[in-house]
């Protein structure tokens, strides 16, 4: 991927991350999500793993965010209002940001560009595939099951008490 692009689709992935969460209205919030997860699949084409990058949106874009804005409607939430706390918070929380990046910044100057190699078969199906139901059969299952009793947790806690 070319390195100027690269900036631009960063800056405008961190700049929809950032209004998923400081949004107060939570329906733009899941849109700039959608927005956010559509702009993680174009990295994944740009690495040659089609594949991810379309599961990427029609999975997470698709049906994950469609079921947050079910459940934001279901519970009828409104815009949120939020009161930004005392000062000495904003100043450390402000303190512990810049903190980060002078501890980042050395470190990303030092990496030396180096071409990642691909092992064979990177990115298709079968590759996919065959790590998913053998190296990660456990969690890939384990995830499943979450998923199940969190929708069963969303149907207990809707539902009206009689």
């Amino acid at each position: 991927m070319n390195p100027i692009a690269f900036l631009v689709l960063a800056a405008l992935l961190v700049v929809a991350a950032l209004t998923v969460v400081l949004h107060t209205n939570p329906v733009h919030s899941a849109l700039a999500l959608v927005g956010a997860m559509c702009l993680l699949s174009v990295f994944f084409i740009g690495l040659d793993a089609q594949l991810v990058g379309f599961l990427q949106v029609i999975v997470y874009a698709g049906a994950v965010v469609v079921l947050f804005l079910f459940v934001i409607m279901l519970l009828n939430l409104q815009r949120e209002t939020r009161a930004l706390g005392s000062g000495a918070l904003v100043v450390a929380a402000v303190a512990g940001a810049l903190t980060l990046v002078v501890l980042m910044v050395p470190g990303l100057v030092r990496v030396a560009v180096v071409p990642a190699t691909v092992t064979p078969g990177f990115g298709e199906t079968t590759a996919l595939a065959e790590r998913l139901f053998t190296t990660f059969l456990l969690p890939f299952e384990l995830t499943s099951v979450l998923l199940l009793v969190a929708i069963v947790g969303a149907v207990a806690l809707a539902k009206k008490q009689a």
